[in-house]
């Protein structure tokens, strides 16, 4: 019973550190943030790695194919393909996971889609191969960094709070909105000014896009301590299908260093979806 204890300790610290001390034996954990530039060097094509999804603990193997802008990637046998299925809850899906890329010793910050596309060469009833991202990849249609993706990357480095509570308003939305469509409790309950029942209120929205923001001056926001985004938002709801919405997520801070935080509360109920289990309104981190 103390060693499932331990083991139980052992990988709730691992999932919530960027750096970790393996029990007493001073073996030393870093998850690294590696830019995409050295990691495109460290794991070139056709060399092998683990992945583990950092929710469920689950690892397989993949063999990188491929990939310029980011690492195409396929799981190396059926057994792998299997085991990411079921990280996926059974259905392949585009959504962003959180993961770290284990090679060798080294232990990397990265983010997965769950989607077989394009080729494949292995044998591994996997038909195609799928995207890994690192801090400053991007995806083949830009230039830019996938906003989802940098998300999970701080997510599995242990550094998602960290950016947030120095994030400008208007990222704070775009994170939210990304943290909705991705499915991810710990990336909506970062942004949210309330405690939610987030299990229950993200299985409501199949898919979201923020398709319009109006950005104010950076030199506007000084003093500012709440305060009123408009934006456009398309969303598909569960039982409900597509919906639209004009209005104004609605913002606020605490001191002028202050996280700012978004009124989940106004925004789930502007958009005509159910809250469920109100709680109080918290300052969360």
């Amino acid at each position: 019973m103390k060693l499932r204890f331990a083991v139980i300790l052992f990988v709730a610290i691992l999932l919530n550190s960027s750096a970790i001390l393996a029990g007493n034996q001073n073996v030393s954990i870093q998850i690294e943030m590696l830019p995409w530039e050295k990691v495109n060097k460290t794991l070139p094509k056709y060399s092998k790695f683990t992945v583990m999804d950092v929710e469920t603990g689950e690892k397989f193997q993949v063999q990188r194919r491929a990939g310029s802008n980011h690492a195409d990637v396929q799981p190396l046998t059926s057994k792998d393909t299997k085991i990411m299925k079921k990280v996926y809850n059974g259905k392949w899906s585009w959504k962003r996971r959180a993961i770290i890329v284990i090679n060798g010793n080294q232990w990397i910050a990265a983010s997965m889609h769950g989607m077989p596309h394009g080729a494949g060469a292995l044998e591994n009833d996997f038909p195609g191969h799928f995207c890994i991202h690192f801090y400053g990849s991007t995806t083949h249609r830009t230039n830019f960094m996938d906003l989802s993706h940098k998300l999970m990357i701080l997510k599995s480095a242990g550094k998602l709070q960290e950016y947030m509570n120095h994030a400008e308003p208007y990222e704070v939305v775009r994170a939210y909105i990304a943290g909705l469509k991705q499915q991810d409790i710990e990336i909506v309950s970062s942004a949210s000014l309330q405690k939610l029942s987030w299990k229950k209120h993200l299985k409501q929205i199949e898919n979201i896009n923020l398709s319009r923001m109006l950005v104010m001056p950076k030199e506007d926001l000084t003093e500012e301590m709440s305060l009123e985004i408009p934006v456009e938002i398309d969303m598909v709801v569960k039982n409900s299908g597509k919906r639209s919405f004009k209005g104004k997520v609605y913002l606020v801070r605490f001191s002028p260093f202050g996280a700012w935080k978004i009124d989940s509360h106004k925004f789930f109920e502007e958009n005509k979806l159910k809250t469920l289990n109100k709680s109080k309104k918290s300052l969360r981190g």
